[in-house]
């Protein structure tokens, strides 16, 4: 239970639901449990029984539920004595009461627990999605996207449903259940502790069923993550697969995941619905039992000397055949609730990971960049591998850095220590004089601004995309930005200019569109750090003359840092660093490198004819 007094505790304050959900399933239960006992007067005055018609007299008034029961039986024995029919009018009204008043408190439970219920969901939810927006980059270079979006919709549902089924085991059935016995009981103790001899039996072998459900669960629960994970990587690379011809070994690989699922999802149906199956039969067992033992006492002793009159058998029968609900609900729940564990463990499990990037409690606020950004022998690795090594270099501001190397040299890595997408595993990361780490994250990421190969837009439309940065930017901010990324033209072209939607991705503009857009971007954040990524890398000619074009106008008087495979377009840069294995091999300007003999950068030159 610990796994959901953790999950609930995103329910609190639990007094706002649990206080009033109990009271009302309380007298949910006493009205149920009424308008069954008044079966005993109804059949008494259908079959003309004369019990109780010996005394008429009012009962002295007492707090208790005795006084409650006489004073019913006075008015309806002296009705009865008056005209039968005003005491079946009588009961027939109390019972119709009865009945609407107890669906009155039970449909008011469940109201409570609805806001509960949906509270619980939004929280949680919240809960998931500000840790995953908090974890390190390199966390979802290990995780797939399809089981974190898995966990924040398949598992929370689940969490859903076990919240409401543990709300119910704890308040609801059992209430309904003591109820009902004290009913029973009030009847014939006799009858009752036959009942309670039989139930346990029963228990057990729900028990056994019922330990198999939470593995069967969580094996379900991370196939679904590994099928969105297909469906997602499908849907997004559906031109390389048929290009390639690969929709069969798709389909394919697809079908085996469905298939784990669906196995996974069978076994845990099958022991999922043999619970209740075999509380029910259980239960049908025992009122045979009790047909059979109260019926013989019955017809061997008669009706005085079973101490049970007819009517308060049948109406026994009736109540005992009510407690068979709330029992089997309670196995259901218990069947979910073991379910649910798997999918509350998964759920726990993304939230307890820890945040290796964050700000520190001594942290300050970068309120502007003034001076440099600096690498002091820095080292940085993943798990045991060292990508960079002892890596040491300056951006003055207003100047500009460029790295080149071959792919997988660290380039990119670099750029990502800056605005500490990535901790540094030894050295430091200097703006201004001052670590990385000392600063606020949101405030040091203020003054960047990044422009990637991989260009990335909202499904939405162009004038939000381009503000995704400063969400308050004026219309007229917005259209100078998109100017100086030389998109303005092509803006307002379209459907709808500033408000035509992108699509997903940004799939209904072109390569060399959807990058002006990412610059318009950055130029509106106004960064005083820029970070170009392989910005053209990925562009035809006539767009990268565009975009080149575009990109120069942004880095005018910005600090910046280049990393690029086509050498024309960082000859200009202040400082030209030559990567080789995570260490810097060459450095100067594009003058100086060339005029090394044997050196890397002048072999690259060579290659891509640049003089």
């Amino acid at each position: 239970m610990k796994i959901y007094r953790r999950l609930l505790a995103y329910a609190r304050p639990y007094r706002w639901f649990v206080i009033p959900f109990a009271f009302f399933t309380l007298l949910a239960v006493v009205f149920s449990i009424f308008q069954f006992a008044l079966i005993i007067p109804l059949l008494n005055i259908l079959f003309d029984s004369g019990a109780g018609t010996e005394t008429l007299k009012a009962p002295a008034f007492s707090v208790s539920t005795g006084f409650i029961k006489d004073i019913f039986y006075y008015q309806v024995y002296r009705l009865k004595a008056i005209n039968p029919a005003y005491a079946l009018y009588f009961i027939t009204a109390v019972i119709v009461c009865a009945v609407l008043l107890a669906n009155l408190f039970r449909y008011l439970a469940q109201r409570t627990l609805i806001k509960a219920r949906t509270l619980l969901v939004k929280r949680i939810r919240e809960a998931l999605f500000e840790k995953v927006n908090h974890l390190h980059m390199g966390f979802f270079t290990k995780e797939h996207k399809g089981d974190l979006i898995s966990r924040m919709n398949s598992d929370v549902f689940e969490i859903e449903g076990v919240a409401a089924s543990s709300l119910e085991v704890l308040i609801k059935e059992p209430s309904m259940i003591i109820g009902f016995f004290i009913a029973l009981f009030t009847i014939s103790t006799q009858l009752t502790l036959f009942t309670l001899i039989i139930i346990p039996i029963s228990a057990l072998g729900i028990a056994a069923v019922q330990r198999k459900l939470k593995k069967d669960a969580k094996d379900a629960q991370a196939s679904i993550g590994r099928l969105l994970t297909i469906m997602d990587e499908t849907l997004t690379g559906m031109r390389i697969i048929r290009a390639f011809n690969a929709t069969s070994f798709t389909l394919k690989k697809f079908s085996r995941e469905n298939d784990f699922y669906r196995n996974a999802s069978l076994q845990g149906f099958k022991r999922r619905e043999m619970a209740p199956a075999f509380s029910e039969a259980a239960g049908v067992i025992v009122v045979a039992g009790i047909l059979l033992y109260g019926g013989s006492l019955i017809l061997q002793n008669g009706q005085s000397a079973a101490g049970i009159q007819a009517s308060e058998f049948i109406a026994f029968i009736a109540i005992f055949s009510q407690v068979l609900r709330p029992a089997k609900a309670m196995v259901v729940a218990g069947a979910n609730i073991q379910r649910g564990r798997g999918a509350g463990e998964r759920i726990l499990e993304l939230i307890d990971k820890p945040i290796e990037v964050s700000d520190k409690t001594t942290a300050v606020e970068l309120k502007a960049f003034h001076e440099a950004v600096e690498f002091c022998n820095v080292n940085f690795g993943y798990s045991e591998t060292l990508v960079l090594k002892n890596i040491s270099f300056s951006i003055p501001k207003g100047k500009t850095v460029a790295l080149i190397g071959s792919s997988g040299v660290g380039k990119s890595t670099i750029a990502d220590l800056i605005p500490r997408f990535y901790d540094v595993t030894g050295g430091a990361v200097l703006v201004d004089g001052i670590d990385v780490r000392d600063y606020k994250m949101e405030s040091l990421r203020s003054v960047m601004s990044f422009v990637t190969q991989e260009t990335f837009l909202f499904n939405d439309t162009i004038f939000s995309n381009i503000a995704l940065g400063r969400p308050d930017a004026t219309e007229e901010e917005v259209i100078a930005a998109a100017t100086i990324a030389n998109a303005h033209d092509f803006i307002m072209q379209t459907e709808e200019g500033y408000q035509t939607i992108t699509g997903d991705r940004g799939i209904r503009l072109s390569g060399g569109q959807r990058q002006r857009l990412c610059i318009a971007r950055a130029v509106l954040k106004d960064p005083s750090i820029l970070i170009l990524d392989e910005a053209t890398s990925a562009l035809d000619t006539e767009s990268e003359r565009i975009v080149q074009d575009a990109l120069s106008k942004l880095m005018k008087g910005r600090t910046t840092l280049v990393i690029a495979h086509r050498l024309s377009t960082i000859r200009e840069a202040d400082e030209i660093i030559v990567l080789h294995n995570g260490e810097i091999i060459e450095r100067g300007h594009h003058n100086e490198l060339i005029e090394i003999e044997e050196g890397v950068y002048k072999k690259l030159t060579q290659l891509q004819q640049i003089a």
